[in-house]
């Protein structure tokens, strides 16, 4: 069972939590995990109680992309321009949420908005508008990451560029390589590292696009584009996942499934695993042994 904080979002006049079903379709399907919406809190947050009521739930937690950015006082940045869209209920779970699950050895899988959320869990800072920020030293010049709205979907989740990925790391591990092409939407980046974040992946102007919690007893990683878009295309989404899915799997005491083969894609019956198509080796997060993708799958390919 893998939770999925809710985003609040107006559809009309009134506020509804909501998911996109992309993401609830990845969990699904390419973790081959049951998906479990959450909603987000009207008062503040209980972390005695709400939490333990989520992790009697739950076992493992995804963080989905988002339109709505985290807002700047979590991280004491500048008030944010007008038209900004901000979520503070999402902010309110979360920010909790994601140290709660590095301390209780619970699963943890976030992107884009997800991955900004877990640098500023752990006091790092974002860039608001990372477009406009200076080059990282040593990197490429720093280039535009959001994507061209007027563009089809297809376009927009197109490859943008490459990530360099580094050597030896547990990306690397599950991924068979040190390089590969990832789509880029989003405006807001890493600024400074949050303590206790290891960056794993980088763009060529030096965007930081994957980290990992250091010393996290499970899967606790996350990347800053969009790996649920057509996952079944894509070996680099079908890998990750699988490695979420199967820590997901022994978190909750379960025995790893056989391999399968054969992609589901997004309007088949659930019923093949994508991230099963070659599991050859382990890779160790703080002790515990996890199935790792084989260095066989291509990464060539994105959505």
């Amino acid at each position: 069972m893998v939770g999925i904080p809710c985003d609040v979002k107006m559809l009309g006049p009134h506020p509804f939590h909501a998911v996109g079903e992309k993401y609830i379709a990845a969990v699904d399907s390419a973790a081959d995990c049951q998906p479990v919406l959450l909603p987000l809190p009207r008062a503040p947050l209980n972390e005695d109680v709400d939490l333990d009521e989520i992790f009697a739930l739950c076992d493992g937690i995804f963080l989905p992309g988002s339109h709505s950015n985290v807002h700047p006082s979590h991280y004491d940045g500048p008030d944010p321009r007008e038209g900004v869209l901000l979520d503070p209920q999402r902010d309110a779970l979360t920010l909790s949420l994601i140290r709660a699950c590095v301390d209780r050895a619970v699963p943890l899988f976030v992107v884009c908005r997800g991955f900004q959320e877990l640098n500023v869990a752990y006091g790092g800072t974002l860039f608001q508008h990372l477009e406009e920020s200076e080059a990282e030293k040593g990197y490429a010049t720093r280039f535009d990451h959001r994507e061209d709205k007027n563009a089809s979907l297809d376009e927009q989740y197109a490859a943008a560029h490459k990530v360099m990925l580094e050597t030896g790391g547990t990306f690397e591990r599950i991924l068979g390589t040190t390089e590969i092409d990832v789509n880029s939407l989003h405006g807001q980046g890493v600024n400074r590292v949050g303590e206790g974040l290891l960056v794993e992946g980088r763009a060529p102007d030096g965007t930081v696009e994957a980290m990992r919690v250091a010393g996290a007893k499970t899967f606790a990683m996350g990347v800053q584009w969009h790996p649920e878009w057509h996952y079944w295309d894509n070996p680099v989404s079908q890998a990750l996942f699988g490695a979420f899915g199967d820590a997901v799997r022994e978190a909750a005491g379960m025995a790893p499934e056989p391999p399968r083969t054969g992609i589901s894609g997004p309007d088949e019956n659930h019923g093949s695993h994508p991230g099963d198509a070659a599991k050859e080796n382990q890779v160790s997060y703080g002790g515990q042994q996890q199935q790792q993708a084989g260095n066989t799958r291509r990464t060539d390919q994105v959505a």
